[in-house]
């Protein structure tokens, strides 16, 4: 397995526009994404930007990105744009896919989806999800939710679902990490169709 970490991040967020830039303790929430997946240590990091002002950001911080579509109708389209710059070849065989506004993910996070792949090679694609934080989270429309059949271990499933709805009920509620990892065919075959 040869996975690159690709980081899609644009201007135009509709909830928050310019958060790429937005400044968290001096440096740009990007900037802070970008280090946090460094620190995982899964594979060459690369943010793929719909603005020349996020590049310009990342490579001012020593980081690597590339311009792509500003136009581009999502994220994926985004990383699938940028993957196919940086890697025409296809040596890159597991594309993770981390969004660029969660600034204070953990890099063990991204290393067990990464791994997710590793040890289920079945498996196209991989996500990261958590138990809630308290019973706010449930009815949270800003955090979304995981609907999973859960293994017989309690700590993997298969996701069925994903919500920003109100879930009840008396297990716990899963959040979504904004993380997935891909299997480079699956990711072409999700973005074609």
């Amino acid at each position: 397995m040869t996975p690159i970490l690709l980081i899609p991040a644009r201007m135009a967020a509709t909830r928050l526009p310019g958060k790429p830039l937005a400044e968290i303790g001096g440096l740009p929430m990007i900037v802070r994404v970008l280090r946090q997946a460094e620190a995982a240590g899964v594979g060459p990091v690369v943010v793929a930007a719909g603005d020349a002002e996020i590049v310009e950001a990342v490579e001012a911080a020593g980081g690597r990105a590339v311009l792509t579509d500003p136009d581009l109708p999502s994220g994926s389209d985004r990383i699938v744009a940028a993957l196919l710059t940086l890697d025409p070849e296809g040596r890159h065989d597991v594309v993770i896919n981390l969004q660029g506004d969660i600034p204070f993910i953990a890099p063990e996070a991204i290393r067990a989806c990464a791994g997710l792949l590793a040890d289920q090679p079945e498996a196209d694609i991989s996500t990261v999800m958590v138990a809630e934080a308290g019973p706010a989270d449930r009815s949270n429309p800003d955090m979304p939710k995981v609907v999973a059949a859960m293994a017989p271990d309690g700590r993997s499933g298969r996701a069925l679902y994903f919500t920003r709805s109100v879930l009840f009920g008396e297990g716990p509620v899963w959040i979504h990490h904004g993380i997935y990892g891909y299997r480079r065919r699956a990711l072409e075959r999700f973005t074609a169709a």
